[in-house]
């Protein structure tokens, strides 16, 4: 039977973003954000950890009552799932519960870890109790609502054989999803693919679930092992925008979407998010968290739709396929940027200089080109600006851009 070429994406800003340090959301950032992950075209929104205060459990609520009963503006016409992080408690969960339930199509997610150093030196509990608690905490969270995800943390260094035992477990007690959490960023990506691969193999009645990926970004893999994952047989994947998240932050959601998106033709999956929101959502999370985005960032970063090196530009100006692999229209970037500086080439010189309305034939571009050239030196960029005031020092007069 084919595989369902549609991947969730299950979005934990709210929750993992927000435990980034130096991060701090007010409620009314989170339902800001919140509302725009449901625009976004988001599937699960995982609105917090409503055990974890009064406070995030009442933010939680209200996102369950507002967001999760809206429809307009979704691309799949129906209201995200709302979700709730729960320990593998019942009160954790209860909780959890209480904030979820007013939400059209509530989503608890209960976790509980499984390799050997955090069950010892974390739970201090063996593996037969671990076992027994799974059991009985997912039963309990399936008893309270139909969607429930179970996921064993550190599972990306839990040993094999026990890891298939906690998640057979976990479907028979009635979870819906099995996440699969590179908890410390520790896997390579063809580690990861086999863990995932693995699980598909091996876990008795995985069919009926939703496989997911987690994965942080300590060695700078998480995109890498979350694409390797969905390879593998993985339909869902959690992220945050921007990639925020504890240590190093987690998978980016911009980065995964826009490589399952740009890369169709080897991947043959899609995904229900309107990536021209992309950038606009990166920047409301970023003046929201104060977490800044780095200019080289992957897809939503400054740069990443900016071009300075001659060569580069120069290969632009004939087609923008020779140095861009999507379009930044595409992601809601407005356009491609020719930034001048040092490493700018005459091309790019005289196309810009052509858009402030000046035409200069041949000698006369080669005397301001090496005056460009002599400014640039001492600059880290050129604005348009600078080129004016270099065009009147030259005598050259600009006619009208039409």
């Amino acid at each position: 039977m084919p595989q369902d070429p549609y991947v969730r994406i299950f979005d934990t800003t709210l929750r993992d973003g927000e435990q980034s340090a130096g991060a701090a959301l007010s409620p009314e950032q989170k339902l800001d954000i919140a509302r725009g992950l449901s625009r976004l075209g988001v599937d699960i929104i995982e609105a917090g950890f409503p055990a974890s205060s009064p406070s995030d459990r009442e933010v939680v609520a209200r996102i369950a009552a507002e967001v999760g009963n809206e429809e307009d503006g979704r691309p799949s016409g129906e209201p995200p799932r709302i979700c709730g992080l729960a320990r593998c408690n019942k009160n954790d969960i209860d909780t959890a519960w209480s904030s979820l339930r007013a939400a059209k199509r509530p989503f608890i997610h209960t976790f509980l870890a499984t390799s050997d150093i955090h069950m010892q030196h974390k739970l201090r509990m063996t593996r037969p109790e671990v076992l027994a608690r799974v059991r009985e905490m997912v039963g309990h969270a399936s008893s309270l609502c139909g969607d429930v995800e179970f996921s064993p943390e550190d599972a990306g260094r839990s040993e094999p054989a026990f890891l298939y035992s906690v998640l057979e477990t976990a479907i028979e007690a009635g979870a819906t999803t099995i996440n699969v959490p590179d908890t410390v960023g520790y896997n390579m990506p063809e580690e990861y693919g086999a863990l995932i691969a693995g699980i598909v193999a091996n876990v008795r009645g995985i069919e009926r679930v939703v496989i997911s990926t987690h994965c942080h970004n300590d060695l700078g893999l998480a995109t890498a092992n979350a694409l390797a994952g969905v390879r593998a047989g993985a339909r869902q994947v959690e992220c945050t925008m921007n990639g925020i998240g504890e240590r190093a932050g987690n998978t980016a959601l911009e980065e995964v979407v826009m490589a399952l998106h740009t890369r169709h033709a080897m991947y043959g999956l899609k995904t229900g998010i309107d990536t021209r929101q992309l950038t606009a959502m990166s920047r409301l999370v970023s003046a929201c968290s104060g977490m800044v985005v780095q200019p080289n960032k992957a897809v939503v970063g400054a740069n990443a739709f900016a071009h300075e090196s001659g060569i580069h530009q120069d290969g632009m100006l004939k087609n923008e396929e020779t140095y861009e692999i999507m379009r930044p229209e595409t992601v809601g970037a407005g356009g491609s940027r020719l930034v001048l500086g040092r490493q700018s080439g005459r091309h790019a010189f005289r196309a810009r200089l052509a858009e402030l309305g000046y035409s200069l034939d041949d000698a006369a571009l080669v005397s301001a080109f090496e005056r460009f050239k002599d400014m640039a030196a001492g600059k880290r960029h050129i604005e348009d600006d600078d080129l004016l005031m270099l065009m009147n020092a030259e005598g050259a007069p600009a006619q009208a851009v039409v």
